[in-house]
């Protein structure tokens, strides 16, 4: 499985939202945290972003959208050990 990292113009078009609406979800827990691509850019997988839109679609609450950002973070914090990062 091959993962892209979209940054903020792709990200934004993909979720339909703007970047102050993503960093407010962020800021409350119902969107992941970008990934740093160097000192002064961040994207985030594009896996995440295709699981919280199906979240979205599929009308979850926001609590179980959280529980989702909580499994992503773990899921890529997993994948971080087991490439030894």
């Amino acid at each position: 499985m091959t993962t892209t990292i979209l940054r903020i113009p792709a990200a934004k078009t993909q979720s339909g939202y703007s970047r102050s609406t993503i960093y407010l979800r962020i800021a409350q827990g119902l969107w992941t945290k970008p990934v740093s691509l160097g000192p002064r850019a961040v994207g985030w997988p594009s896996n995440e972003i295709e699981a919280l839109n199906a979240a979205r679609i599929s009308g979850k609450t926001d609590t179980q959208i959280r529980e989702l950002v909580e499994t992503l973070h773990t899921k890529r914090k997993e994948l971080m050990a087991a490439w030894g990062l």
